[in-house]
């Protein structure tokens, strides 16, 4: 999910007294390095699954989730040894986008070429509609789109408690209707976060935060498009089974 930690609390904290301020520039270039760690990483499994190393691959699948989640608390709660957890979480979560990846391209060819595209689309977009105030950032703005990825993480929780006992949500994890509506819907939810995320380094380098915050908004930058490809990636794939 994205960043719920981006409010004015997290603001309120982060104002240098000393030493180099947050720039935008630095965290365009920490976002870069975060985004070549996972895609290093996705590649690496994505290599395994292709090569017949399934047990390999889905051993790094799974256990990049579970760290990449371990490794995020850490940061939103802790927001300490950012330089060292960012690019950490990065590996991680690029472990989980392979192994996820490679599932789904070897159902559906081309999938993964056109998520990539359309995720990058969404990012691009937002940031045009954000830097021309199309969409401004304000406090009803992040209240809303936290209450909304709130509700999308309590569905899909509901949705992994129910399938331990062999039950789910009726319709919209599958392909019909409903189901593709409400990933359209999800995905719109995610690609609102970039927003919020684009707004925190903007504030962050007027305000003079600290240093460190360019890691800590190139993370939530990172959370946002991984969450948005995976998320895109689910769209396609049920777009394709009604094909």
């Amino acid at each position: 999910m994205s960043n719920p930690l981006f409010n004015n609390n997290v603001a309120e904290q982060a104002r240098v007294l000393e030493g180099e301020p947050m720039t935008i520039n630095g965290a365009v270039n920490k976002t870069f390095i975060l985004l070549a760690c996972v895609v290093i990483a996705a590649f690496y499994t994505w290599f395994l699954a292709f090569s017949g190393y399934t047990d390999k691959a889905q051993m790094l699948t799974f256990g990049g989730a579970i760290a990449g989640f371990i490794i995020a608390m850490v940061i939103c709660f802790t927001r300490k040894a950012m330089h060292i957890l960012a690019p950490l979480y990065a590996v991680c979560e690029g472990f989980f986008v392979g192994g996820i990846s490679a599932v789904y391209a070897a159902q559906y060819a081309g999938i993964v070429m056109q998520a990539v595209l359309c995720t990058f689309a969404a990012l691009f977009s937002m940031l045009a509609l954000y830097r021309f105030g199309v969409i401004r950032c304000t406090d009803k703005f992040r209240a809303v789109v936290f209450t909304a990825t709130l509700s999308v993480a309590l569905v899909y929780l509901i949705q992994i408690i129910a399938s331990f006992f062999g039950r789910g949500i009726p319709q919209i994890f599958t392909a019909s209707p409903i189901g593709i509506g409400f990933s359209v819907i999800v995905v719109a939810i995610a690609a609102l976060n970039l927003i919020i995320d684009f707004d925190f380094i903007e504030r962050g380098s007027q305000n003079f935060f600290e240093k460190k915050y360019e890691w800590y908004g190139a993370f939530g930058l990172m959370v946002s498009l991984i969450w948005l490809y995976l998320e895109v990636l689910r769209l396609i794939a049920k777009l394709n089974d009604r094909n």
